[in-house]
């Protein structure tokens, strides 16, 4: 982590080769993102989601009812995209080109990801000080090998298109007002505008993303040269009240005349849960250590690295200005803890929004500490540069061999799966298609069945039930009672296959149904073989004629 410009010995060339060397083994990893991209989530890691059964299908369900049933929109049942319509959206133009199907949408998130490094690598090189910081190519490297990122950042999924934007939105904000001052007015004008778009774009991605909000008006500060109010405000201003109108207009033209009542179930739905006086403690220590879901290593690197952080902004001089980044990254991964301790449900792929900063602070943070030294003793700092290096090599070599064994190892159990149930059902054209599920909007995006959620959606299940007459219930190891409640007044359920599907111990079969009409005739009985129960008697004594009997 030295900074090769300020050492003698080191040359220009040497420099190009590392980061050329870095980038390179960054590209190779980003490659590997793109194999088995049908494959299972990784079974056996250490991430139990319940994304990986579902979200894939419910944020995409727009663009995939689009083309299969021509219309978006499917009344009473789990509609997000009127809350959220930025991810449907995008995957509705890739299947325009590709077709429906699970490798497709990911492959969109696979190409979100290689943005994310891209737009990674020039934020960073942005505010670094001098232009021979090996931090870009470090942190591009960090994220590419991440096990954790390998994982997530491959699905089909909120989260990385949110990292994405939010990205692209501090970059956008670090135009200086010098910068702005330069060219025509459309170039002058043209930052605020695009962050104007970004801010409305990011919220319609995912509504948690205005606690974002402050490392983004963070970086605008910054650009604006810190205490001097009317700059900052003037470029503030445009952005805000561009982004505010997008919002509004969204909303007051397209939700609330059409879809209020998706809109407000989408925030009833996630409401469950939440953080009071009595749990505070528990919670924010379960928000804090759940964060070894990045990484048993790199996650107490980066929170070394937070730490860190403070004591040299304490120490921050007019010679050496404190890279204004830094501070921009912190409130993105605190604003974005507040709201997992907010909301108390700590899924693994929430903490993907936490990743990115915190992987990104890491270079940053090491840079800072070696180039401060220079500033007051020469002595440590070739020994602090070298603890550095072997601490991110420690950091690269265990998660690039996590991420070679997900690689080397894919599974196909739910592909499989689908692709079984598919045939079972196609092989009996008298039954209705549709597939009532929890991962129905999965098993429409793998195999193109219709399907409904039996969890989520506006209208009653037992109502929803009786108005689209679903054929066939695929659920995970077992029937729930309010399940069951719902159907059995119109449907008799009979058991037609099950699949054992990855590993979560909670959904690892799962079991597809026929719904017969509760009014046909019952199958015919199979008399059971009567079976003599086994006598009871003690050594040397005579069974008698009761026990013998069947």
């Amino acid at each position: 982590m030295d900074n090769l410009a300020s050492n003698p010995h080191a040359s220009g060339k040497a420099f190009q080769l590392i980061q050329a060397l870095l980038v390179l083994m960054a590209t190779v990893f980003l490659a590997l993102h793109a194999l088995h991209l049908n494959a299972d989530f990784p079974n056996h890691s250490p991430w139990m989601d319940w994304a990986k059964y579902t979200d894939e299908g419910w944020y995409g369900d727009a663009a995939i009812r689009h083309f299969q049933r021509g219309h978006w929109y499917v009344f009473g049942d789990f509609n997000p995209a009127a809350a959220l319509p930025v991810w449907p959206a995008l995957e509705l133009i890739v299947f325009r080109f590709t077709g429906v199907s699970l490798a497709a949408a990911r492959g969109l998130a696979v190409g979100i990801f290689a943005l994310t490094l891209v737009v990674s690598f020039l934020l960073l090189r942005r505010w670094q000080a001098t232009s021979a910081s090996l931090a870009p190519a470090i942190a591009v490297l960090l994220l590419a090998v991440s096990p954790f990122c390998y994982a997530f950042s491959r699905m089909a999924i909120l989260e990385p298109l949110l990292i994405l934007l939010t990205l692209l939105a501090l970059l956008t904000a670090s135009a200086t007002p010098a910068q702005l001052r330069q060219g025509s007015m459309i170039r002058r004008y043209l930052p605020a505008l695009t962050l104007g778009v970004l801010l409305p774009l990011m919220v319609l991605t995912k509504t948690t993303a205005v606690f974002l909000f402050p490392s983004i008006a963070w970086m605008l500060w910054a650009s604006a040269g810190y205490r001097r109010l009317r700059p900052f405000l003037r470029a503030a201003l445009l952005p805000a009240a561009l982004g505010a109108t997008l919002w509004i207009g969204y909303f007051g033209l397209f939700v609330r005349p059409h879809f209020l009542a998706d809109y407000r179930y989408l925030f009833s739905a996630n409401a469950y849960t939440g953080i009071t006086l009595d749990t505070a403690w528990s919670v924010i220590r379960d928000t804090v250590s759940d964060g070894l879901w990045i990484g048993k290593l790199v996650y107490p690197v980066a929170l070394f690295a937070t730490l860190a952080s403070f004591a040299l902004l304490r120490r921050r001089s007019t010679s050496r200005p404190f890279n204004p980044l830094i501070p921009s990254l912190l409130l993105w991964a605190l604003g974005y803890a507040a709201f997992l301790a907010y909301h108390n449900n700590l899924q693994p792929r929430y903490y993907l929004v936490l990743a990115v900063p915190l992987i990104l602070l890491i270079p940053l943070v090491f840079h800072e500490i070696v180039a401060s030294l220079s500033d007051t003793s020469t002595r440590f700092r070739t020994p602090v540069a070298a603890a550095a290096a072997l601490i991110l090599g420690a950091v690269v070599l265990t998660e690039a061999r996590q991420t070679l064994h997900y690689v080397r190892t894919p599974e196909y159990t739910f592909a499989s799966a689908a692709a079984q149930l598919h045939q079972i059902v196609a092989s009996d054209p008298r039954q209705n298609p549709l597939v009532l599920s929890i991962s129905g909007s999965d098993l429409s995006l793998m195999t193109g069945l219709p399907s409904i959620c039996d969890d989520f959606g506006t209208m009653d299940l037992s109502v929803r039930v009786a108005t689209y007459h679903p054929g066939w219930y695929a659920t995970w190891n077992q029937v729930d009672d309010d399940k069951m409640e719902a159907l059995a007044p119109l449907y008799r359920l009979q058991r037609v296959a099950s699949f054992p599907v990855m590993d979560d111990p909670d959904r690892n079969l799962l079991i597809l149904y026929r719904l017969d009409p509760a009014t046909s005739p019952a199958p015919p009985r199979r008399l059971r073989k009567l079976i003599p129960r086994l006598p009871q008697t003690s050594i040397g004594q005579q069974p008698s004629v009761t026990q013998l009997e069947p």
